[in-house]
This record gives structure tokens, sequence and C-alpha cells, in this order.
């Protein structure tokens, strides 16, 4: 009997041990076949390189691969950037190629590198040359000074080396000249309507010359704001960063004296937003106002003529807010028109109207209206749409106002 047990366990384990291998060489076997496997990488459609203008472009990629790559630059990659640039198996990749401010085209050659082996084919970017351009954004619009006198900022986008000259005009003088703002300072005016030119150009490229006409208001008018001590956020109407709602603005921003109304249902929030010299009115689901100074230098009663550029909000993505303008006044008087339609709109990222279009040109963005029987005490209000938004058209009426002027009938 001890006999038969010995050997009925020496079976058993032998049995185990045979088991045991068998899983071991198993296990072996597939091992090396994952190790033998080819090696397969590729870029979803097979192409071989980016071809682009001037401008630059951000395009993306799908990498397919079953080993760790990595995308390894062959020269100065200081204008393009691929991100990422590594990966251990299939992903998305991004190349960003930023604008080419010179005039020469440049080229650059990726390498894959895939388990550590360089691959044959390269991945080839092209970027065309840049050709020299001066763009000035109140060119085509041209400047309207307050009568009081302010700072005025030319904004030049150029490639190239310029330089400026006025014409003859002791009311203006300048205050810095950088690579991209010519500012200017503009003294008072006690008398009639005055203009002066200014002229930016290059000495290499004559041909690339721009000239923005300065229109000061003469000295009998009554109110004027062009919200250039407003510095607040971004001036593409559709980056909200930044831009400050008016119960944080400054005691002295505040003591310009315009002035915004709480919206109870949100918060009692003042719904006016500071931007870089123009300001915005309302967010999704409310509707915000601005208010203006009392007109104190109206003598008696006095009909006037309100001037005031006006724009709607549209997002990155291009979608449209409904566009309604409610102008009225607190005190006396009586407006000859109570509501407008904003239909010029700024581009969205797409540039869809192009990227010489100028949202503020007096042409599509400037509005203007009577006020019967104003006073020194007579305010005036501008509303986007209503306080409460929700179940109102898009729930969202966001306006832009700037150069808000009045004038003697």
């Amino acid at each position: 009997m001890k006999v038969s047990r010995f050997f009925k366990l020496l079976h058993a384990k032998s049995l185990l041990l045979g088991l045991l291998l068998l899983a071991f060489t198993v296990l072996s076997s597939c091992s090396d076949e994952e190790d033998s496997s080819e090696t397969a990488f590729a870029i979803e459609g097979s192409p071989t390189g980016l071809s682009i203008d001037a401008a630059g472009k951000t395009q993306s990629y799908i990498i397919r691969s079953n080993r760790p790559w990595k995308i390894v630059a062959k020269s100065d990659d200081s204008w393009v950037r691929v991100f990422p640039d590594e990966g251990e198996a299939d992903g998305i990749i991004r190349v960003i190629v930023n604008e080419n401010a010179t005039f020469e085209a440049r080229t650059l050659n990726y390498a894959f590198v895939v388990d550590g082996v360089e691959q044959p084919v390269l991945f080839r970017v092209e970027q065309e040359g840049n050709t020299p351009y001066i763009t000035v954004s109140e060119a085509s619009a041209g400047v309207s000074v307050p009568a009081v006198g302010s700072s005025i900022a030319i904004n030049v986008k150029a490639n190239v080396e310029w330089t400026y000259s006025l014409s003859e005009a002791s009311w203006l003088t300048v205050s810095s000249a950088t690579g991209t703002t010519l500012t200017l300072s503009a003294a008072a005016n006690k008398s009639s309507e005055r203009t002066a030119i200014v002229t930016i150009q290059s000495e290499a490229y004559p041909e690339l010359t721009q000239t923005v006409l300065l229109t000061q208001s003469s000295a009998a008018a009554i109110l004027e704001e062009d919200f250039s001590w407003l510095t607040y956020g971004n001036s593409i109407h559709y980056e909200t960063t930044g831009e400050t709602r008016y119960d944080l603005w400054t005691s002295e921003e505040k003591a310009h004296g315009w002035y915004s109304t709480p919206v109870s249902t949100a918060d009692n929030q003042q719904l006016c937003y500071a931007r870089p010299g123009f300001v915005k009115l309302g967010k999704t689901s409310y509707g915000g106002d601005l208010i203006s100074p009392a007109l104190s230098a109206i003598e008696g009663t006095q009909d006037v003529v309100v001037t005031f550029k006006a724009t709607a909000y549209i997002s990155k993505g291009g979608a449209k807010d409904d566009n309604i303008l409610y102008v009225s006044v607190v005190g006396p008087g009586t407006v000859s028109v109570n509501q407008f339609t904003i239909d010029n709109y700024p581009n969205s990222s797409s540039n869809e109207n192009g990227t010489d279009y100028n949202v503020w040109d007096a042409s599509i963005a400037q509005r203007e209206f009577v006020i019967s029987g104003a006073t020194s005490e007579t305010k005036i209000k501008f509303l986007g749409g209503a306080y409460e938004l929700t179940g109102v058209g898009q729930g969202k009426n966001r306006i832009f106002l700037d150069d808000i002027k009045v004038m003697p009938k």
C-alpha cells in the first residue's frame, strides 16, 4: 500500500510538471510571434507633406502604429510645431505652422522614428513667403476725435519698417510710435470742426502708403464718448476673456458718468462689459444697458441729434445672436426712433467678410436718432434686447457700442 501511494504521488507530480512545461512552451511561442510581427506605421490617407500660404495653418493627422514612434525635425523647426511629437500606438497629431512674416519661402522635413528605427519616407512642410504689407485698421473709416481732446491710437500691422507724418495740425502731438501703434494726443477744440491727416508709409515700399483722416468735433458738441479710457479684454468681439463688468470698473472709470442698471434676475449684476475702446451690452440669457451722463451742456430745452456706432455678436464658430437695440431717455425728452436692428456682424474665426473687413466702419455701423425737448437733466439709455431673455428669440442679444455723440439739431 505504501509503495502504491508512492507511485501515485510520483505520477501526479510528473503530470503537473508536464502541464507547466506545456504552458511555458505555449507562452514562449506567443511571445516569439509578437516579437517577430512586422512594424506597421502610417499616416492615415498617406499624405507626404503639407503646403500652405504665408498666413499659417493648423492641420490634424491620424497616426496608425503598432510600435512606439517619434517625429523628429531634420532642421530648424521654430516656425512649426507638431503636437504630440511621440506616442505608443495610434493617435492624432496636429501640425501647427506659424505665419511667415518674411518674404522667403521655407521648407522643413520631418522624419518618423518607429521603435528606434528611422522610416524611409519623410513628411515635408512647405510654406510660401509673405508679400510686403502695411495695414492700418483706422484708414477706411477715419477717426472721430472728441472736442474736449483725447488720446488717439492708430493701429499699424506691417511686415516692413514704417514711418509716419502729420499734416500741419498744431492741435496734434505724437505721444509714442512703436512697432504696432502710433499714439497721438489731441488738444481740446474751442472752435469749429477741424481735420488732420496721418500718413503711414514705408521708404522701401512707397506703394504701401496708408492715410488716416482725423476729424475733431467743434466746441458745440454736447456729449462725445469714444471709450478710449477703457482698456480691458480683446478687440476681437467673440474673445470674452478679460472683458470687465461695470460693477468691477475702477472708481476713476465710473467717474466718467456712464452707468448700467443692475439686473435683478441676474444677481443684480450690471451687465455692461468694458473692452478696449468700446463696450458690450448683455450676456447669455440676459440683456444689459448703458445710460449716459446727463446732457449738462444743454441750456433750457433743446432738440439734439444722437449718433452712435453699434455691432451685433457672432460666436467664434459663426452663430449669430439676436440683434435688437432699444434707445430711450431717462428724464425729459422724446426719441424719434426707439428700436434699431443691428445687422452688421463682426467676422467669426472664418473671416467670412474678408480680413480687411471693418465692422466699425461708419457706413455700416453708425446710426442716429433725434431727442426732442432734451434738457440738462436728460440721459440716454441703450438696451440690448430685454433684461430677461429666457424664451425670447435665441435667448442671446449681445450688442457692442462705441463713438456716442450728441450735437445740437
